[in-house]
């Protein structure tokens, strides 16, 4: 029962995330939690210092980063625009980030620029939501349509016969789809839907069922996977991969010879964050045995199974999951607990240079890139201010 414990309320959770989500500048909480002020008081001037570097980095045409990437931008907005403040802050600055998103919006109701269509739609549509800005809804509305048609169908009968059906892809030449992709656009739609009244008629909605169908196939978890690649090791068990049939943590081979592939943490935190979205009940046998891996695999100070890479990614993707499964204290395979919230801001609070800035040292997924790592970082420290 107590492993369970600090997921127990996962189903009736979802609405503590909007108040953080759509929170901007100058809508400043009152603390949660009195004895969490002084922790409290160091993530918002970590905050105030990352956002004044982040906002000196935008380029005169309003984006940050390439200009290919819109989600880049997106990030950066978001970061900002959700800084702790009293007084609203950096508007001409976030006025030109929106506008650059805009004029990344495609015929097809996608938000990207040269490619990853799928993934900068689904970033730049949270910044739309995050806005609050009625004169965005006409756009958001476009881009949901535009994600629930790149939700896989490969055969078209609706069957999830091919492994990829009910997941998205990077979109273009990223045919099949990904858990990450798939977290992100499910992630984004879940937030639309939720403010969008269908138009008479209209009927665009993704299939939920099969989104799940293809976020189970990622998972680690021999009862419900039945795919040869899929670990019953226990260092495995619960947690997820890339897609299916591939991990960016490798293989193991097992005692009888059999490879198969490790589950790794910024994906496992994905998974959960999928059954989040989808609503699912948090005694479903998936969603237990995914809170099981974190459990036993929590740690700040890597991303578990890849080390260094995605490290960054690999916090918001946590913050994420735990915020929004109203988990204070994490229970460790030792069985001591951890307060996940001071963990991480702690570790973050090392991490940050001097200007402001992050940056990892491993340059995988760009995250070498101080404008990536510090958004991340910055939504990661934000989460975790407005629940201190």
């Amino acid at each position: 029962m107590k492993k369970n414990l600090i997921f127990s309320i996962l189903g009736t959770v979802l609405w503590a995330f909007p108040v953080f989500a759509f929170a901007r500048n100058g809508e400043e909480p009152k603390p949660v939690d009195a004895a969490n002020l002084s922790i409290r008081n160091e993530v918002r001037r970590s905050i105030g210092s990352g956002v004044k570097w982040l906002v000196t980095k935008q380029e005169e045409d309003g984006r940050w980063g390439d200009a290919d990437y819109p989600a880049l931008t997106a990030l950066a907005v978001r970061a900002i625009i959700s800084e702790p403040a009293t007084e609203p802050r950096y508007k001409g600055q976030m006025d030109k980030g929106f506008a650059f998103i805009l004029s990344k919006v495609q015929s097809d109701g996608g938000i990207y620029g040269r490619g990853l269509a799928s993934y900068n739609t689904s970033i730049c549509m949270m910044a739309l939501l995050q806005a609050k800005e009625a004169k965005y809804v006409p756009v958001i509305r476009k881009a949901r349509n535009f994600l629930v048609n790149q939700q896989s169908d490969f055969d078209k009968r609706g069957e999830n016969d091919n492994v990829f059906d009910g997941g998205v892809g990077y979109g273009a030449r990223w045919a099949h789809s990904d858990l990450s992709n798939t977290h992100l656009a499910m992630e984004a739609l879940f937030y639309a839907k939720k403010i969008l009244v269908p138009k008479e008629g209209e009927d665009f909605e993704l299939d939920w069922d099969s989104a799940i169908n293809f976020v189970g196939k990622c998972q680690n978890l021999p009862k419900k996977n039945k795919q040869d690649w899929v670990s019953d090791n226990p260092d495995d068990r619960g947690g997820f991969v890339y897609f299916p049939g591939s991990s960016m943590a490798g293989e193991r081979e097992l005692a009888d010879g059999r490879k198969v592939l490790r589950s790794y943490g910024s994906m496992s935190y994905a998974g959960l964050l999928s059954f989040i979205y989808a609503e699912m009940k948090p005694d479903d046998e998936r969603v237990m045995a995914a809170r099981e891996w974190i459990n036993a695999h929590y740690s700040v100070d890597e991303n578990p199974g890849m080390g260094e890479q995605g490290l960054f990614y690999y916090y918001h993707t946590m913050s994420k999951a735990l915020s929004l499964s109203q988990v204070k204290l994490i229970e460790k395979k030792d069985g001591t607990k951890a307060d996940w919230r001071r963990d991480l801001s702690k570790k973050l609070f090392d991490l940050q240079k001097a200007d402001g800035s992050w940056m990892n040292e491993n340059g995988r997924w760009w995250e070498k890139d101080p404008v990536l790592a510090t958004a991340y970082a910055l939504l990661t420290l934000e989460r975790i201010y407005y629940a201190l």
